[in-house]
């Protein structure tokens, strides 16, 4: 709209508000620029008002169109599969935006929110929609094949109106149960393109640095070579557990967390994530409602790729995950086509909006509720 106000919006969690231009990125979630939409390492649901949203579920045919590598996992899995689940936890979880205009109107509010992300151990079912007339579109993407993200389209609210879109899903997380049998299980010999974005420099997580060779060489210096790769993987797990003290504070990347020897789950993560990528284990951070946790990933004889969870915080759970949570993203290395100048951990929450010159921004509010 030519001389029209563009107001950006983030928010750092759902109904609060935080200054978006000036403020240095230090963990999720924080953002600088919007650029271009784009479709890089995308898939689409789009939704046009027009007609009633449908329902879906989001089964291995859609999660092999959503993310090759999870849908493989999942079909691979066979009576010979490390891989075993246990009970099924089934929540209730409402995602979505609410936008009030405030002393005029605003025009092309763009919104975009993280929903629970479909995995080989959870299924993702929208179950409910509250939706006003004031949205004319809703898309579905997925970024990275780590995290699923639905985008709002709100042409236009005139002053004083008030718009949404709720959307409530119905997520079955399953347990992870430790695997029966692990000497088989290697280090991938030759990862491919899905593996490698697990294997270098992520925000927050340095890898290859002398301090964590020293480490990996001090933990490993009188192992030979009968020890199993499962076994090295949960060495770097045992350090990271024994060495830093659970404290809640401020990010910090994984070598503050090795410098300090204290930090909360997600720096406990990154620690693990960069020891396990100095040593060319593919590793990565999942974000789940509240909480964060680390996976790896090997292989068996056939080349097959297995992700295997470890607990950050709390009692020790090494390739295995006894408490199902609602997952939201998997992985630390997020590039949003919004803001394409620069890297993410997390793929947090934004919006923008424009409006007349001299208009008020319109107050942009987002909903993440475990019902």
């Amino acid at each position: 709209m030519l001389g029209a106000t563009v107001w950006l919006v983030q928010q750092c969690e759902a109904g609060t508000r935080v200054p978006l231009l000036g403020k240095p990125d230090s963990g999720p979630p924080q953002f600088s620029c919007v650029g271009p939409l784009g479709t890089r390492n995308m898939n689409f649901f789009t939704y046009h008002r027009s007609t009633r949203f449908p329902r879906f579920i989001l089964t291995v045919a859609t999660l092999c169109a959503f993310a090759p590598d999870v849908g493989a996992q999942i079909k691979k899995q066979g009576a010979d599969s490390p891989i075993r689940y246990g009970a099924t936890q089934i929540t209730h979880y409402r995602v979505g935006v609410t936008a009030k205009t405030r002393g005029s109107s605003a025009h092309n509010i763009l919104a975009i929110v993280a929903v629970p992300f479909p995995c080989a151990e959870q299924q993702v079912e929208l179950i409910e929609e509250d939706v006003t007339s004031h949205v004319s579109e809703i898309e579905y993407r997925m970024l990275d094949q780590g995290v699923r993200q639905m985008l709002v389209s709100i042409p236009r609210l005139e002053q004083g109106e008030k718009a949404h879109a709720l959307m409530t899903f119905e997520v079955r997380t399953r347990v992870i149960l430790p695997p029966e049998e692990t000497s088989n299980l290697k280090i991938p010999a030759k990862p491919g393109r899905n593996l490698k974005v697990y294997l270098g420099r992520s925000p927050y997580i340095e890898t290859n640095h002398s301090k964590l060779r020293k480490v990996s060489k001090t933990l490993f210096a009188e192992w030979d070579e009968s020890a199993t790769d499962w076994q090295r993987v949960e060495a770097i797990y045992d350090f990271t557990q024994d060495t830093v003290e659970y404290l809640e504070g401020p990010d910090k990347s994984a070598l503050e967390t090795l410098r300090d020897g204290e930090g909360d789950c997600q720096n406990i993560s990154a620690l693990f994530v960069g020891l396990c990528r100095t040593n060319k284990i593919p590793a990565r951070i999942v974000w789940v409602h509240e909480h964060s946790y680390a996976e790896f990933c090997l292989e068996d004889e056939a080349g097959t790729e297995f992700w295997f969870p470890v607990e950050s915080s709390g009692t020790r759970a090494f390739g295995e995950m006894p408490l199902a949570r609602t997952i939201l993203q998997k992985g630390d290395n997020f590039r949003m086509p919004e803001q394409s100048r620069k890297r993410r951990r997390y793929a947090s929450d934004f919006a923008t909006a424009q409006a007349l010159p001299g208009g008020a921004k319109p107050s942009i509010k987002f909903v993440r509720i475990q019902l």
